[in-house]
């Protein structure tokens, strides 16, 4: 219920009616009794009512005028007619005249009405139900002094004020009420209100609308100004509880009026969206300060009952290039029925109609006929023509052409029509034709209006909800001023309560006029947006709209505006340098034609290659002669052919690694290069046997041969070749993708699976290394002719000093580095054996061949 100063009078009045002493009415004595006049606590100057006698009536009261000046405490002049709150006056009439002028509707029963100004003020709101129970100037509590048709229900008000006082004075005597604009939330209370109903719904629902319509448009701190009484403290607490919903913020929260200077936080506000609510009362003042200039910089949204005012409330321009919502819109501008009927209305056809003859003093400036009303008027300010040409209409006044709340004030007729047809029907079978349901049908009438289903365009059919409410369909509206000075508006877009959630809004933002001096979106945030790549970062102490923008790290993007949190890339990509896409990460590896080092690796290892097939040429065509003889051929041979090998196992290193290489690669060069060494190895024992042998009575002599050679190649290498399989078999290299090495690059290498494997394999290759240089250390003081110990000495030292060094190496690097130094060592190692081992030989037998013979070589013993 609307609170303070509405209460207090309203229960004020209640008091004034209990201790009131009543006394019976006699039907048909209106003026001598006593009981039909009633001393009243407040007059108007004026008693506005049009009564139009039926079998049935039903009673009206709504806000045409507003108050004026107080002349006493108890006389208020009701003396601003609205033009368009006049139309709704026009539509209850006209919609009682086609609904007698229908025979399917309550055949054989005639409609009537009676209808009072209310003034948008509670005293005389109350009053005026008084008035239309009594049927009286005066107002009878309990009693009808009608001569004819009983009131069956009521249908008012436009205002929550004046329409909640009515509702607990009609609910107590039970008689039905239907409102076409009072959007109080509490009226919905069906234990407080039983027998009230609105063609329309409470303002909560428009406020989650309007909430989700801010959110559509990307803002998300506002201002909201709320009128000071309790409609405006209500308002505002709905709007802060659903703008929040929704991720809106408040900057501020006032309650204003437009007659005082504004105050600090909205002048210094930055937001460029205010939302107006609170209900103006008709007799809110609206001065010349500075806060309609302050709003006029900004983007105003009012609640729709704003709408009902915005003819008297002096603020025009704060309704140019804004959005509203309305229910039930009525597009009759064109209706010709209506215009005829409305133009009907002219104070030369009822010259004792005042509140028409105000219509044309306050509207058309002219007076119908020269009387203090005139000399009222000119002391207010209107400037008066003071003769009317006749031609004046009430459709030529702009503002009567706006159909706000037509659709609501028809539709209330149309279901009172519905409910009092079904409860005659029902109680005409119940009675057997007789017509004693009169007497009672006011207590009985707010069941059938529950029941009563109401077709809109033609289409949707919709009945009162369980809070008494009917639910439709609400536009959206870009309101604005024609070059006329019209109020006009078009519509937008859509609200659909009865949707699912996420299609109920429906809207055309690119039909939107704004009031900002391009015509585009305001802007109402506390920060600037987080474009994408960035995201939103929460200040301390600071609500949840102000922010900072801050990157996304490495591997996250944000795709769209304002983002809460970033999105990590899939493991296969990374985010761009603007990090507002994933795009597929680099791959990195020792590629045969995107880097130089492998060119360079490749060209030295076909190099090397190229030289071992040369010397394997050189000694095979020197065969025969006493130095490649006297070095073992065959070892000489099957060292060569390691050599190469291994040269050429460097390819393996290079390329995408894939799990058959991953396997292949070390194995190769392991079980090639230990052949290599074994060989080595061979040719040290032989020498040292062959000379052993030579002494008289050896037993070594029996070891003197190929078999022992080849006996130890064989055995040595076997065990490599077990080592490798068993690598193989327990735990095999694979393809590894290392995404964390390097940001935004996928290291494509070999992970050796074992590393216990990996280790053996070269760990044994070392063993061998260490025993040839062991035993060619102790074979270095035999004859040099015949003695190569000094020249596997020297290689198997640099061997061992490029692979102990290669370790640390190859566990300190990543990637295709790590794959760098394990190629480097291949290449060293068995460059160094090639070179140390077979290049003095080489030099001998093409350069120096006089020193290539048996007596040459017997001549070189030691003395």
């Amino acid at each position: 219920m609307l609170g303070g100063s509405a209460a207090s009078k309203f229960q004020k009045f209640l008091i004034y009616l209990i201790v009131l002493p009543m006394a019976p009415c006699r039907s048909g004595d209106q003026t001598n009794n006593p009981a039909c006049r009633l001393k009243v606590l407040i007059r108007t100057s004026e008693q506005y009512e049009y009564i139009q006698e039926g079998d049935i009536m039903i009673g009206g009261v709504l806000t045409v005028g507003m108050i004026g000046s107080f002349t006493d405490s108890k006389v208020v002049n009701c003396d601003k007619p609205s033009a368009q709150k006049y139309r709704y006056l026009v539509d209850f009439a006209f919609r009682v005249k086609e609904i007698n002028e229908n025979p399917a509707w309550l055949p054989n029963i005639t409609l009537g009405y009676h209808i009072q100004d209310s003034c948008g003020y509670t005293p005389k709101s109350l009053m005026s139900i008084l008035q239309i129970l009594s049927g009286n100037r005066e107002p009878v509590p309990n009693y009808s002094c009608r001569r004819k048709g009983r009131i069956a229900g009521f249908i008012g008000d436009l205002l929550s004020e004046t329409t909640v006082p009515i509702a607990h004075i009609l609910g107590g005597l039970g008689y039905s009420q239907i409102s076409y604009g009072a959007t109080d939330p509490a009226l919905s209370d069906r234990a407080t209100f039983p027998y009230f109903f609105r063609t329309l719904q409470s303002d909560e629902e428009e406020i989650i609308a309007l909430s989700k319509l801010l959110k559509f448009f990307g803002w998300n701190w506002v201002g909201i100004i709320y009128i000071d009484n309790e409609s405006g403290k209500r308002d505002s607490q709905l709007l802060i509880k659903y703008l929040s919903q929704e991720g809106i913020c408040t900057e501020f929260v006032m309650k204003i009026r437009f007659d005082v200077l504004a105050p600090p936080i909205l002048k210094n506000s930055i937001t460029r969206v205010v939302i107006i609510c609170g209900d103006p009362s008709n007799n809110y003042h609206t001065g010349s300060y500075d806060i309609p200039e302050i709003l006029e910089q900004k983007t105003c949204i009012f609640l729709s009952k704003w709408l009902n005012h915005h003819d008297s409330l002096k603020l025009a321009s704060l309704f140019t290039g804004t959005v509203l919502f309305i229910q039930n819109r009525l597009d009759d501008q064109d209706d010709a029925k209506f215009r005829e009927f409305s133009d009907s209305f002219h104070p030369s056809k009822y010259p004792q109609d005042d509140l028409l003859q105000h219509m044309w003093l306050f509207h058309h400036k002219c007076s119908p006929k020269v009387d203090y009303k005139t000399y009222v008027y000119y002391l207010s300010g209107v400037s008066l023509k003071y003769n009317c040409s006749g031609k004046e209409k009430l459709t030529n006044i702009p503002s009567y052409l706006n159909s706000y709340h037509s659709a609501n004030v028809i539709q209330a007729v149309d279901i009172m029509a519905m409910a009092l047809e079904d409860m005659h029907n029902s109680h005409i079978k119940q009675t057997h034709g007789e017509h004693r349901w009169r007497d009672n049908y006011n207590y009985q009438l707010h069941r059938y209006l529950r029941k009563v289903s109401y077709t809109i365009d033609g289409s949707h059919v919709s009945s009162f909800n369980e809070k008494g409410e009917f639910v439709s369909q609400y536009d959206i509206i870009n309101t604005f001023f024609d070059p006329g000075g019209k109020f006009s508006w078009q519509t937008v877009g859509h609200y659909v309560p009865w949707a699912p959630v996420e299609q109920r809004l429906i809207l055309n933002p690119d039909k939107i006029i704004w009031s900002t001096p391009n015509h585009k979106l305001p802007r109402a945030h506390c920060t600037d947006n987080c474009l994408p790549g960035l995201r939103k970062s929460i200040l301390p102490g600071s609500l949840l709209c102000c922010y900072k923008c801050v990157p996304c790290p490495e591997g996250e993007i944000s795709n769209k505006t304002d983002s809460e949190n970033c999105i990590r890339c899939p493991d296969m990509e990374w985010s761009n340098k603007n990090r507002t896409l994933c795009i597929a990460r680099t791959e990195t590896f020792l590629s045969y034609t995107n880097d130089v080092i492998s060119v360079t690796f490749s060209s030295i290892s076909v190099l090397f290659f190229l030289v071992t097939v040369l010397i394997l040429v050189v000694f095979i065509t020197y065969r025969d002669t006493p130095i490649v003889r006297a070095n073992n051929r065959s070892l000489s041979f099957l060292l060569l052919v390691s050599i190469k090998l291994s040269f050429l196992s460097v390819f393996l290193f290079l390329g995408r690694p894939v799990d058959i290489t991953c396997m292949l690669r070390n194995i190769t060069f392991g079980i090639t290069f230990s052949i290599a060494v074994s060989s080595l190895l061979a040719k040290t024992i032989m020498v040292c046997v062959a000379f052993k042998a030579t002494k008289p009575g050896s037993s070594w002599r029996k070891w003197v041969g190929v078999k022992l050679s080849n006996s130890v190649v064989l055995f040595c290498s076997s065990i490599q070749i077990i080592i490798c399989m068993t690598w193989l078999a327990i735990s095999p290299p694979f393809q590894e993708l290392d995404l964390h090495t390097y940001p935004g690059t996928i290291i494509i290498q070999c992970n050796e699976g074992s590393a216990i494997g990996f280790y053996s394999v070269i760990g044994y290759m070392g063993l061998l290394a260490a025993v040839s240089f062991v035993l060619a250390f102790l074979a270095r003081t035999l004859p040099d002719s015949f003695n190569e110990a000094k020249y596997i000495t020297f290689s198997m030292l640099l061997f061992c000093s490029v692979w102990i060094t290669m370790i640390p190496a190859y566990l300190s690097t990543k990637g295709k580095n790590t794959v760098c130094v394990e190629i480097f060592a291949i290449l060293t190692s068995s460059a160094g054996l090639l070179f140390c081992i077979f290049l003095p030989k080489c030099y001998t037998i093409l350069f120096k061949p006089e020193m290539n013979t048996k007596s040459q070589l017997l001549g070189n013993k030691p003395h």
